[in-house]
């Protein structure tokens, strides 16, 4: 009897094993701090400790597998925003206001979620750039009208992003506006895709967002437009060379007012030029050149700013988690009543501004 019952237990003992073997829940995070000075604010210099402008942004999440046979997997990621300056949960205080979906992914057709996710304008368009690859918000494009710099999310969304296809994929996203007689108000789809061949990677995205803020409830909120639609389409492509990437990306951006304000338009077209160099393992070095050309329209009154930005990254890595780094933004506006404005700082009360940062980073 105890032979038999102790040779049961071992057998359950194996198969609960077998059963966790199949799937997996991970911690991860990263974490940012640095001391950041900008030439002018209001007329003033500001010296401020500022977390979370890296690439990766301050953040810590949970994302998790469970195998459920022939190639097919439950999946889901909640991720969490934060500074460390106040502890305060960004965005907007939300609990997991980075990520929050659960879905089913295929080794053969590809993974389906839903919840709040990003558009493909940050799954493929971003990582090309120099804000997505390596500098974080200091270098993002002017108010991050593209969303390069994941400025909102897409709430109440279907997406689905494919396999790899012999170094193609592709997906798009489909974010409700969750009102009744309003479907289209404040919904929010987007398409991309990528190829990747040795040295060479290549994407393109497209976002449509109708009514963004329009309705707490819906797919935009917190975006910094309230519009009645902005459209964004971007480009782009990196090279390696060695050990150096080079990269060039081009976005366009449509803004138009809601019908309750005075029409008007605004149009964003950037040009951008990147380049990385990683001099060992642990070292490397990087700049970006940005060209933007602004088109305003507001009550019959036309204005075409533009501006040039140009900036400077060095990072040493201390070890496989923690690294030191050191970056230098300087931008030019010109035009009529057109103030430089670097990343999500306040605008220059004139049309120069300069940011210098040196900061650490540490990642689990």
């Amino acid at each position: 009897m105890n032979l038999a019952k102790g040779l049961f237990l071992s057998a359950l003992g194996l198969l609960t094993s077998g059963a966790y073997a199949q799937s997996s829940v991970a911690l991860y995070g990263s974490i940012d701090e640095g001391l950041e000075y900008v030439s002018n604010i209001g007329g003033h210099s500001a010296y401020a400790l500022v977390s979370g402008t890296q690439q990766l942004g301050n953040r810590w999440g949970l994302k998790g597998r469970e195998d459920l046979g022939g190639g097919l997997s439950a999946v889901f990621q909640l991720e969490n925003g934060f500074s460390i300056n106040n502890g305060s949960a960004l965005p907007n205080g939300q609990l997991f206001g980075r990520q929050a979906y659960l879905g089913l992914a295929s080794n053969r057709f590809g993974t389906l979620t839903f919840g709040r996710q990003y558009d493909s304008i940050v799954d493929y368009v971003s990582p090309l750039t120099a804000a997505g690859a390596w500098g974080g918000t200091l270098f993002s494009h002017p108010f991050d009208a593209d969303n390069v710099n994941e400025s909102f999310r897409i709430n109440n969304a279907v997406k689905y992003s494919s396999a790899d296809y012999a170094g193609l994929q592709f997906g798009g996203l489909y974010g409700f506006s969750n009102q009744a007689g309003a479907f289209a108000d404040n919904r929010a789809w987007s398409l991309g895709a990528r190829y990747l061949n040795g040295p060479l990677s290549v994407a393109a995205a497209y976002l449509d967002i109708d009514g963004a803020s329009a309705n707490s409830s819906g797919a935009v909120v917190g975006s910094p437009y309230l519009s009645a639609e902005q459209r964004v389409a971007g480009v782009g492509a990196n090279y390696s060379i060695g050990p150096a990437v080079l990269g060039l990306v081009y976005t366009h951006t449509d803004i138009v007012d809601r019908p309750t304000v005075p029409v008007s338009t605004v149009k964003f077209d950037n040009f951008e030029f990147n380049a990385k160099y990683n001099i060992t393992a642990a070292w490397y070095v990087a700049a970006m050149y940005l060209y933007t050309d602004e088109s305003i329209s507001y009550l019959g009154i036309h204005n075409s700013p533009h501006r040039n930005q140009f900036g400077l990254m060095a990072d040493y890595r201390l070890s496989k988690r923690t690294d030191l780094y050191a970056q230098g933004v300087y931008q030019k506006a010109s035009g009529h009543d057109v103030f430089a404005a670097i990343g999500d700082n306040a605008e220059s009360s004139s049309k120069n501004q300069a940011v210098a940062r040196v900061g650490i980073r540490t990642s689990f």
